[in-house]
Formats: structure tokens, sequence, C-alpha cells
């Protein structure tokens, strides 16, 4: 496929995409004073900060571990924008799905709507990163003069290899609201959720924090907290050069045991730790819990510009609140002593009495079928309303003292 002097070509791997190329997209690390530039040319200021999960470290460790591959159903198709000497202008992490797992924007219903109508669901194209409920940019466009074209090239070149794998539609999740918005001028369906992430109001220790809440919510905070170490359990953050292979067993450990109970299988492989742990270790931080000389519960974090994204945990002891200690407020702690905010990850009402507010996340869907994109439409609309109304809803019942809200 070509543009002019854009061609655009797909990988079977992302071992085949040279790294420096790709991160010039994902990650450009583009210096304060050019930000506006960069707004402009792709009108969306995220793409000035890192995100972990985009780059070329974190999508091979996913492929090379085994844990996104064809044989899970997760089969590469990445689609790089080149121009004529061979510069790599724009990438899209994207993968040709047998099913609908490991998503978390759930299609599962529509797959089963258009199945009993005699359609075929299956193969669909995801645009995303495996596994991985975190908002990020999907169009991986690098600054510049020819971003927009690049990012037109791009959406052009999803659409027709939508076409030549005969798949019914492509699958944009957790994009960027200003990716969303000109998807959906692109033709693409618009779909919102919601999830709970804390913001940091530059407080300075966890005290400030809970002086912003109001009273009965401290109380039960500063409980919880005394409560999930009671048991002489002690607090680890895990980064850099802490992150040994004995650490991966012991964590790999916690994550099998609450992962089996939790999904039934778990996605990802003993290797995908320790490619992370060899090329990412000062983007992860561990968050660990010990009682009598014993790791016994931990969660993965890892380390956006501004962000700090919560993952999973696991544990292989139960105590009361820990879960809430290793997640969240652990989390908290980190972050005010960064100046990051926090993605908690998927889903979680419980998340807002400990102050992670409802957010909005954005997916775009393009459908092949005609009659299926209207039932899709019409469905999508009234949902957008709900998550609407649940996000209000939910704010307004957030844990901030009523005070602070009026004065803001």
């Amino acid at each position: 496929m070509s543009d002019q002097s854009l061609t655009l070509r797909t990988v079977p791997a992302i071992a085949d995409i040279d790294p420096v190329g790709w991160d010039a997209c994902a990650n450009p690390n583009i210096k304060a004073e050019a930000q506006p530039v960069c707004e402009q040319a792709l009108l969306d200021s995220q793409v000035c900060l890192y995100n972990p999960f985009i780059s070329h470290d974190f999508l091979h460790a996913l492929e090379a571990s085994g844990s996104a591959t064809a044989r899970a159903g997760w089969q590469p198709q990445h689609l790089v924008a080149q121009s004529d000497d061979g510069a790599v202008l724009g990438v899209v992490p994207c993968y040709l799905k047998s099913h609908s797992r490991g998503e978390y924007v759930f299609d599962r219903g529509w797959a089963e709507a258009y199945e009993r109508a005699g359609g075929q669901y299956y193969p669909k194209l995801q645009v995303s990163v495996p596994f991985t409920p975190a908002t990020g940019r999907r169009l991986l466009v690098r600054p510049g003069p020819r971003a927009e074209t690049v990012q037109a090239g791009l959406t052009a070149g999803l659409l027709e290899l939508c076409r030549r794998h005969d798949a019914s539609g492509v699958h944009v999740t957790f994009a960027t609201k200003p990716e969303w918005s000109y998807l959906g001028g692109q033709g693409f369906l618009q779909r919102t959720d919601q999830q709970f992430h804390w913001e940091n109001a530059g407080y300075a220790t966890f005290e400030d924090f809970l002086s912003a809440l109001s009273a009965r919510k401290r109380k039960t905070i500063r409980r919880e907290r005394r409560e999930a170490v009671a048991n002489g359990i002690t607090t680890h953050w895990l980064t850099g050069k802490d992150l040994t292979e004995d650490i991966w067993d012991v964590f790999f450990a916690f994550y099998m045991e609450t992962g089996s109970r939790k999904w039934g299988r778990p996605y990802l492989t003993r290797k995908f730790y320790s490619l992370i742990g060899e090329r990412m270790a000062d983007k992860v931080v561990l968050i660990m819990a010990k009682r009598a000389g014993r790791w016994i519960a931990g969660a993965i974090n890892f380390i956006g510009s501004d962000t700090l994204y919560g993952r999973h945990w696991g544990a292989v002891e139960h105590h009361p609140f820990l879960h809430f200690e290793i997640c969240y407020y652990q989390a908290i702690d980190f972050a005010i002593a960064h100046g990051l905010r926090v993605e908690a990850g998927a889903q979680g009402e419980h998340k807002l009495a400990r102050g992670y507010l409802p957010v909005t996340t954005h997916s775009a869907h393009y459908i092949a079928d005609p009659g299926l994109r209207r039932a899709i439409a019409d469905y999508l609309v009234r949902e957008r309303q709900y998550v609407e109304a649940a996000g209000e809803e939910l704010a307004a019942a957030g844990p901030f003292r009523k005070d602070l809200v009026e004065q803001d």
C-alpha cells in the first residue's frame, strides 16, 4: 500500500521493526520547549509524554515471551508507514484476533449477535496493547510536517488491512480522546467506558491527600492501612536492580495464584517478566509485602512521564485490606514521592472511596457489515449516555470534602 511518497506495510512481529524507528513514533521524548509544535502536528499533547506500554521494549516482551502471539489468538499485523528513504514515520500496534479475550473493552455480545444472524465476527483487527487496559496513543505518528498525512495514511491502511483479511472490523481501544474524535470523523463508531484514576493535586505527603477527604473517609482509610499491616507485614518498593530473577519467580507465583482464580488462565508467561526486567527495569516498580521473612503479595506498576500505571497483583497469603494497601495506598505514596498521577486499571467502583475518581475511556470501532454497524451504532448512543450519567453520579459521591469541591 502506498500514498505518493508514503509506503505502508505490515510486519508479522515487532522484532522485524527497528526499535529506534518505532520509539521515534511512540515515545519521541520531545523537549518541553518543543511541545507546542508537537501538539499542533498531532492534535494530541500526549505524544510528548513517555508511555511504557507503547514502547518497542514492552510490545517486544509480549511477543517474544509467547504471551501475545498467533498461537494465543493475537497474530501481530503491525502497520508501518515509511518515506521513500526508508524512514519510519508512523506505526500502529495491530493484531488479528480470533477471540475477544485480554482486551477489557467487551464486545462478546456483538460477536454473539452477529453469529446468530449468520455472520462471522472473527477474525477482527485489534489496535491495542494486549492485556493492558491503559489509555495511550494508538496511531503512533512521528512528529513533523507530514504528521497529519501519515495519520490519514495509517487510518486508510487499517481499513485496507481489514478488507484483505476479510475481518469483521477494526477496534481501536483505550485510545486518547483526540484520536477518538479523529477516528469518529473517519467513520469509526465511538464508544466510551469508565475507569478510576487518582489525580495528584501537588500533595507533599499521604496525609496532605487525606486532608482533602471527608472526615469519615479519612478515618476509614487510616483504619484500613493499619489493619493491612497488623500481622507483622512490611511493604517494599522494588525497582531497577532490585528486580532480580528470584524476585520475578516470586511475583510470577503471585500472578499465577491470583490470575488462575480470577481469569482461569493467566495471559502472561514467566519469560515476559524476565524480558521487561532486562529492558525496562527502571520503568517498573513492584510494590511487595513481606511477612515473617517471606514475600506474600505484590503488585506490578509501570512508570510513565506523568503517570504510575497499576497493572495486576497477586498474593499467596490473604490479609484484611492488604489488597487496598498494596494496589491503591502504596501506589498513591509512590506517586506523591515522584510527582505522578495513578491509573489503577480497569473497573472497580470500590476504588472511589479510596480517592480514585471516575474517568472516561475511549475506543473507536470500524464495522464492515452495514447491518451490524447500524445495530451497534444504535446501541452505542444509549451506552454513551449511560456512561456519562454514571460518571457524573459517581463523581458526586466521591470522598473529597464538599467545601473543597465547591471552591474548585
